[in-house]
């Protein structure tokens, strides 16, 4: 089963093109019925215990390309397989009047590699995946054919390419120096064939972090993310939310806990050199969130920002660091995507792209908007909403270690608090408190979106309220995943 959910995504978005539909109903009913199929077969393997582990093809010196589900990949393919029937279902109210088929081909299909990168059994699965991921979702930023999109999708692509080659060079040391290729939570080196070679492995950490951090956003490969904003809204929700984004963070977990090892890496340079990079990160993006003026752009720099928060988590080397970062990678996707989905009902219905355009707009669209500021709090963090939940355990995560670097952390995670707190309410001000003189009629003619678009946000919203109220469950749970 656990190849199946795989598969079936990328067989689905292989023939949505070849099928002759009659109409475009047709089509989505059958997208969305294959999407919540293959996410119902992922949930049964994560509360069914037993999955089973399947290997595809085998090659010489113990190299091989096999898939399991393991504690991390069950949070991973949990919440890709949550979000995207949603997401799906969205897509096909926003994605009206445009060119769908070849669309919601690839947009499909990234469901299937993305759950082909959570649930590989090792290093050499993961890379052909992660590899596979830039591919599929190159002709998703492109969609619209302009010349931005076109740019975009190169700039992406440069971007992957070259942060790919960087984590190529950590999957040869690790087949080089590991017992295994497989994920072993602790680290596979050999220490006797490492000898007197930490340096170089050291250095070698660095640079696959670096490299699977390109997809992460790390600075200062990110400029790729706000440019691929150009893409349609459900696909910058998903890029920024859970699939591409979080594929990176997700690398360098594995990386770090799985491949080099905490304690290979803990008190060396290494560990300050990456932290250090995260915690610049984390304020680069928040700054640069205040002065963005198109919204989806200021979205594309607070994912900047939260995506090093939970690289922050993977760098303090602790299991409560690692919890508290797979707590964030779930808390921010829900946030962050629901966010994302306000501000694409806000441009396909009023045409709407910049901060300065929101004047009003809060009467006209109260639905997306009330949502809208209910996600802007919780990625601010405030208590009774998800946010706060996890941000709470990567400052506690931060403090544990008494690491002065660590604390550090913990000034960047508050002033990225405040800077978060002026460019999300900035537009919900402007949304619902116009100037004086400001003539709210000139919106009579945009309404919310049909229900197809606020589904998944009224969904989006309960959960940003039931896992902010209730996540000692999910808490323990990632504590255990942290801890085996």
């Amino acid at each position: 089963m656990v190849f199946a959910t795989i598969l079936i995504p990328l067989l689905t978005g292989a023939l949505i093109p070849v099928i002759k539909w009659k109409n475009d109903k047709q089509m989505h009913i059958f997208t969305e019925l294959m999407v919540l199929i293959n996410a119902v077969l992922v949930w049964c393997m994560i509360v069914i215990p037993g999955a089973e582990s399947f290997t595809l093809v085998t090659f010489p010196g113990d190299l091989s390309i096999g898939f399991c589900m393991d504690g991390l990949g069950m949070v991973f393919s949990g919440l890709i397989s949550a979000l995207w029937p949603l997401a799906t279902l969205y897509s096909f109210e926003y994605m009206e009047g445009e060119h769908q088929r070849v669309f919601f081909m690839f947009y499909t299909m990234t469901f299937g590699v993305t759950l082909g990168i959570a649930l590989a059994t090792n290093i050499l699965t993961m890379y052909f995946f992660y590899e596979l991921l830039t591919i599929v979702t190159v002709p998703l930023i492109m969609h619209t054919l302009t010349r931005k999109a076109i740019l975009a999708s190169r700039k992406y692509m440069y971007y992957s390419l070259g942060g790919a080659a960087f984590a190529f060079i950590g999957m040869i040391f690790i087949i080089s120096f590991g017992s295994t290729i497989d994920f072993t939570m602790g680290g596979v080196l050999d220490m006797a064939k490492v000898g007197a070679r930490s340096n170089t492995l050291l250095l070698i950490y660095v640079f696959a972090f670096m490299g699977f951090g390109v997809k992460a956003a790390v600075c200062p490969f990110n400029s790729w993310l706000p440019d691929a904003g150009v893409a349609p809204t459900p696909v910058t929700a998903l890029l920024h939310a859970v699939a591409v984004v979080k594929s990176g963070a997700f690398a360098i977990i594995r990386l770090t806990y799985y491949l080099f090892g905490a304690d290979f890496i803990r008190g060396t340079w290494a560990q300050y050199v990456t932290m250090s990079v995260v915690i610049f990160t984390i304020i680069y993006g928040s700054f640069r969130a205040v002065k963005e003026p198109h919204i989806k752009r200021r979205l594309a720099y607070s994912t900047i920002a939260n995506l090093s928060y939970i690289l922050f988590g993977v760098t303090l080397l602790t299991p409560l660091g690692m919890a508290a970062a797979l707590c964030h990678m779930i808390m921010h996707a829900v946030m962050k995507i629901c966010a994302f989905f306000c501000a694409g009902a806000v441009i396909v219905r009023s045409g709407r792209e910049y901060v300065y355009e929101l004047d009003g707009l809060g009467y006209a669209m109260p639905k997306v908007f009330v949502i809208f500021t209910i996600s802007g709090l919780a990625v601010m963090g405030v208590p009774g909403l998800c946010g706060f939940i996890s941000k709470w355990n990567l400052a506690t995560a931060a403090v544990d270690t008494g690491m002065p670097l660590a604390y550090a952390g913990v000034v960047a995670l508050l002033i990225s608090a405040i800077l978060t707190a002026i460019y999300m309410m900035t537009m919900m001000v402007r949304a619902f408190f116009p100037k004086a003189d400001y003539d709210i009629s000139v919106n009579s003619h945009i309404k919310d979106p049909g229900w197809r678009m606020l589904i998944p946000l009224a969904v989006f919203t309960a959960a940003i309220f039931v896992l902010g109220l209730n996540s000692s469950y999910l808490i323990d749970f990632l504590k255990q995943v942290a801890m085996v």
